[in-house]
């Protein structure tokens, strides 16, 4: 996992030609303009998903990891808590793992819990459990898919 402000991402760039091209999209485009859904950037290999959600209690917020991609989850609007656990340490699995939406839910809690605000993102690799939109209110964000 890392955490990190936006203004910092040339940092991580190097780490693979799709998050490079991933940054470049987050950093062209205002995406508190899009229109929440899915925005193809290079195929299924890395898109965008705008969202604006309702946040939830820590206790109703499931980890959940993924295979095939990465996350690089950028706060929009408003401020958005994650919580966090190796997925080694995982133990409690609370359904199968769905291939299609590349995505199993566990109903381990999270270890430790941070907050990102306008400006910050996180990047969950598939060794990252996370449970993600905790919080009050709404905010707006975007998830960047990218193929590992």
């Amino acid at each position: 996992m890392i955490i990190d402000s936006l203004q910092n991402s040339a940092t991580y760039e190097s780490l693979s030609p799709r998050l490079a091209k991933a940054f470049a999209y987050i950093k062209s485009h205002d995406l508190a303009s899009l229109e929440d859904g899915h925005h193809p950037i290079e195929g299924d290999e890395i898109y965008a998903m705008i969202s604006s959600p309702d946040l939830k209690k820590p206790e109703d917020a499931p980890i959940e990891v993924h295979n095939r991609y990465i996350d690089i989850q950028v706060v929009l609007s408003g401020e958005e808590t994650f919580g966090w656990r190796e997925r080694s340490e995982l133990c409690a699995p609370a359904g199968p793992f769905d291939e299609a939406k590349d995505i199993r839910f566990w109903g381990d809690r999270p270890s430790t819990y941070f907050t990102l605000y306008k400006g910050q993102f996180a990047i969950f690799f598939p060794q990252d459990g996370h449970a993600p939109m905790i919080g009050e209110g709404k905010i707006k964000k975007c998830i960047v898919k990218v193929l590992r």
